[in-house]
């Protein structure tokens, strides 16, 4: 009979075997404390990073309170520049402020792009002059292959990242700043009347989940960098270019699964680490998928979406084929170790003289 943890890590096989995604979707798993690699899949593929852009911004304002540049009262203005962005934002009007950690709060929970540019024009006196700090930081973070053109990764040409950079990223974040892990764990925040959620349902639904963001721009698709503890060991999944929400958090999710279950042997075995993994790719070329999300406000919707159900459909039925398979391998093993018995095998009887 399968153990209950057997059961968990071939639920989590088959759903990273069954879940549709993109031919050349970037995936990264691994430890946070070691950095050993578990899992990667084009993990030097240029990609669009979205919103998973605030993470460096949330870095780089974590830095500055840490050298006193700005404190957690430091009053965001929300400027024009900021005012006109497009959402997910908070929406002040010009001239409004609000206190630092509010904003780090909604930058982080709410991913709001005004919040964005009103944290670098505090943090770093204008965008352009954040953004420099931005990418100096990337260089000495090794992320050799991304480049920052604005703080909250609205779309715009030049900027990319990778998924073994984000990786790099990641870590520093959580051996930087441990004493900010708190926010990228939040599944909600208030400003004034308001709830604003995240947009990472992983907080509300995965055992030990604890971060950190999500982005989304329809020539990226839908990405996570999600993070979960469970018995002190922290393991990240980062997944790129997912053509739905549901597929990238199904994904997530399961690459977190399979992580704490085969853990143990895979830090015995595994030689590999985000600095040690073998490049995937030298291209200088990015991918968009922008044809094949199914998100409202990418265009083609119509066709992206009935691509989206047949997907669905050939995984349900490989799901439903695989669970067959696997009770009809558990029957028969009880059959086979059922004991005999003298109502299944008699004894031959005595003929009569």
């Amino acid at each position: 009979m399968l153990t209950r943890a057997s059961a968990a890590l071939l639920a989590a096989l088959c759903l990273l075997a069954g879940t549709p995604h993109v031919k050349a979707a970037p995936t990264l798993l691994f430890d946070a404390a070691t950095g050993k690699v578990f899992y990667a899949e084009d993990a030097d593929r240029l990609w669009y990073p979205a919103s998973l852009t605030k993470i460096m911004t949330a870095y780089l304002t974590f830095e500055a309170l840490k050298r006193g540049e700005v404190t957690f009262e430091t009053k965001l203005v929300s400027s024009e520049n900021a005012a006109k962005e497009p959402p997910s934002k908070v929406g002040l009007p010009v001239g409004a402020e609000i206190p630092l950690e509010l904003g780090l709060k909604a930058l982080i929970v709410k991913s709001a792009n005004d919040v964005a540019v009103m944290l670098a024009e505090a943090v770093g006196g204008s965008v352009p002059a954040f953004v420099e700090r931005m990418n100096a930081t990337a260089r000495r973070l090794g992320m050799s292959r991304t480049h920052y053109v604005n703080p909250n990764g609205l779309p715009i040409e030049g900027q990319l990242t990778t998924a073994r950079d984000l990786a790099r990223l990641s870590q520093a974040v959580m051996r930087d700043f441990p004493e900010h892990a708190h926010y990228w764990a939040m599944p909600d925040m208030r400003i004034g009347k308001r709830r604003l959620h995240s947009h990472n349902p992983l907080l509300r639904k995965f055992e030990g989940a604890d971060g950190i963001k999500t982005g989304f721009i329809c020539d990226s698709g839908f990405n996570i960098v999600a993070s979960a503890t469970r018995d002190h060991a922290r393991l990240v999944a980062i997944v790129l270019g997912s053509e739905s929400a549901q597929d990238r958090n199904i994904r997530a999710r399961s690459l977190l699964e399979h992580g704490f279950e085969s853990r143990a042997w895979k830090l015995f075995f595994t030689s590999d680490t985000i600095a040690t993994l073998p490049v995937s790719t030298t291209s200088d070329e990015v991918t968009s998928i922008r044809d094949q999300v199914t998100g409202w406000s990418c265009g083609g919707r119509a066709t992206a979406r009935a691509r989206e159900r047949a997907r669905r459909r050939e995984a349900l039925q490989l799901r439903k084929q695989r669970l067959r398979q696997l009770r009809e391998a558990k029957a028969a093993k009880a059959v086979a170790e059922t004991p005999r018995s003298a109502t299944a095998f008699p004894l031959p009887t005595a003929r009569p003289r």
